[in-house]
């Protein structure tokens, strides 16, 4: 066995002693800044905090050799200005109280401090109603008179200079670039009434100009794609209120780079907020998707807490519960309306466009054209032979569970459907989803509207219409419990104790007992009765870890939708199923009625819109 090694250094005892002032800087700047666009983002904070109506941003070299900030705003006093580069030096708060219910961007009081500390920093400043503007020397303190408009202009110059091994760490300049330019965005996204300049090497490289509504700025910065694949947010919960923009489940990327959570003004990234943002799109998107959207939460300040971390990108709030399930139910109704009535509400504009005058039609087309338009395309059928019809399917096969059995009359109640569809509607320009022409393989169903050709997948059309039924006839009433014969016991974690003992009261609101049975053990003695055939151990488990975050009542809601979903599944009519045109137009009728139709309940696409242009494309017409 080799010995350890001799050359271990030995515990020589240092005396504790006051770091240096320039030391505490530059230990505080590795908190606030990590890149260029640190730096970039603290002086936007104190931009908009001094008023700016325009903001200028010039780089160079990605913001390593130069991070000029220049805004339009109050501007600072010269007697103020060395006394602005010093640590915890700020005009935002003066007390404790001002503290919890802070409003403005910054309040800190160390970053420009922070930046002074490892980087050659500069700034000019005109007091508005001054007769001249100022600059000072970060490095000297020397104070000189500029000419300078009312405002402030802070360069920095050199960033890491001072500490060479962080400046290792940086990407090449193109990468530091897209990371400033990302930082200016954001700031853009909140405030829309400032507008926003990015220079580069002394070539404009983004430029967002004022705009008087939010849904512009939001076109401007992140695409015209975007607003139009988005649906507008507005909800007030008590003390919260969301509003902004969240992207339809088509829109969801790859990547979570479109994602923009904004509490009263600030971004931030928040485990609740993405959280609540999540669950709310749980029931429309498909496997690990990720939703784009632009949100804006407002809540008084004295209930949430922004001074958690130096950079200010994260938040605390005092009821994380209410906030949770704001977010989650904004999101949630804004998805729900069906979007087929958009797909509708524009003309249809084709690439050919017919004379106004039409031609004389030869007398041989004449029969065949009456036919069409008299008859119907319905009639059309009975020129060919038809296989014989199947009988409906019964709802679902069986099941043990008692909540498919007591369940059964909802699904069945779905097959009028297919057994008995209603009368059609004479006005057929109020459909959204047209009129149904055909099936095509027993799959899709054709169906014409005023843009052009709808393709709809009628079993996962069919489906979410069932699954949605069931889960209105569940969320009318209240969660029943039901005992288990022999309670399912399980060793916690002290964390889950502390959460079953504070949280049970919350618990028997969500079909659920939990009781302690030894000082390490849980019992669990009632499971909500839609999920009695589930395990009661994991059930019990997932609700109390959401409780210590979160709003457990999504697990309950995913549980219980995962079950309805399965049982929708069985109830939705099947491929290769024989509809009739009434039948088809029953279903389309459906869908425009009933939420979240455009996706199935695994987050597949139901619809699909072809308009003329597209088919006018597809045969070169008009070309």
């Amino acid at each position: 066995m080799s010995a350890l090694p001799s050359a271990l250094p030995s515990a020589t005892r240092r005396p504790i002693r006051e770091l240096p002032d320039e030391l505490i800087s530059q230990i505080a700047a590795g908190e606030v800044v990590e890149r260029p666009a640190s730096v970039v983002r603290e002086l936007l904070d104190n931009a908009l905090d001094a008023g700016a109506h325009q903001i200028t941003v010039r780089l160079a070299a990605g913001g390593v050799r130069l991070i000029s900030v220049e805004d339009d705003g109050q501007g600072l006093p010269r007697d103020e200005l060395p006394l602005a580069l010093r640590r915890h030096a700020t005009s935002k708060i003066a007390s404790l109280g001002e503290l919890e219910t802070v409003g403005t961007m910054g309040f800190r009081g160390e970053a420009l401090a922070a930046i002074n500390a490892i980087a050659e920093l500069s700034l000019l400043s005109r007091a508005a109603g001054a007769d001249a503007a100022f600059a000072l020397d970060g490095r000297t303190g020397e104070l000189r008179p500029v000419a300078r408009a009312t405002g402030t202009t802070v360069e920095v110059r050199e960033l890491f200079f001072a500490t060479p091994a962080r400046r290792k760490f940086l990407k090449t300049d193109a990468t530091e670039l897209a990371h400033c330019i990302e930082a200016v965005r954001r700031h853009a996204l909140a405030r829309p009434d400032v507008g926003f300049a990015v220079w580069h090497e002394g070539k404009l490289v983004e430029q967002w100009r004022a705009a008087a509504a939010r849904d512009s700025r939001l076109a401007d910065a992140l695409g015209d794609p975007f607003v139009a694949q988005s649906v507008a947010i507005a909800h007030a919960a008590g003390p919260v209120r969301v509003t902004g923009r969240a992207g339809i489940p088509d829109a969801a990327r790859s990547r979570a780079d479109q994602q923009f959570f904004y509490v009263n003004g600030r971004f931030v990234r928040d485990k609740v907020l993405a959280h609540a943002v999540r669950s709310a799109y749980e029931d429309v998107l498909h496997g690990q998707r990720q939703p784009v959207y632009a949100l804006y939460l407002e809540i008084d300040p004295a209930r949430v807490d922004v001074n958690v971390h130096p950079t200010k990108i994260e938040v605390r709030f005092r009821d994380g519960r209410e906030v949770h399930q704001a977010v989650r139910h904004a999101i949630e109704n804004a998805l729900a309306v069906p979007r087929a009535g958009d797909a509708a509400s524009v003309p249809a504009e084709p690439f050919f466009k017919p004379r106004t005058s039409a031609p004389a039609v030869p007398a041989w087309t004449q029969p065949a054209m009456h036919f069409a338009a008299e008859r119907g395309l319905g009639d059309a059928a009975a020129m060919w032979p038809s296989a014989p019809r199947e009988p409906i399917a019964a709802p679902f096969p069986a099941f043990d569970a008692p909540a498919a059995q007591a369940l059964a009359p909802a699904i069945a109640s779905t097959q009028a459907l297919t057994a008995g569809p209603g009368a059609a509607d004479d006005n057929e320009q109020a459909w959204p989803l047209g009129r149904a022409l055909a099936q095509l393989q027993g799959i899709y169903v054709l169906a014409e509207n005023s843009q052009g050709l709808v393709i709809v997948d009628m079993h996962a059309a069919h489906e979410r219409i069932v699954y949605e039924r069931l889960k209105t006839q569940l969320d009318g009433a209240a969660i029943a419990s039901q005992p288990l014969l022999i309670p399912a016991t399980f060793a916690a974690t002290p964390q889950e104790v502390a959460t079953a003992e504070a949280c049970a009261a919350v618990l028997p609101s969500l079909g659920l007992e939990i009781t302690p049975f030894s000082p390490r053990t849980l019992a669990v003695r009632a499971v909500p009765g839609t999920l009695a055939d589930g395990d009661p151990v994991e059930l019990a488990r997932s609700v109390l870890a959401e409780l210590a975050q979160h709003d457990a009542s999504t697990v309950v809601q995913r549980a219980r939708n995962e079950l309805l979903s399965t049982m929708a599944c069985h109830g939705a009519v099947r491929a290769n199923r024989r509809l009739t045109i009434d039948e088809m137009n029953a279903l389309l009728r459906q869908m425009e009625a009933t939420e979240r139709s455009d996706q199935c309940n695994h987050g597949r696409p139901t619809w699909r819109q072809l308009s003329i242009r597209e088919l006018d494309s597809l045969f070169l017409r008009g070309r």
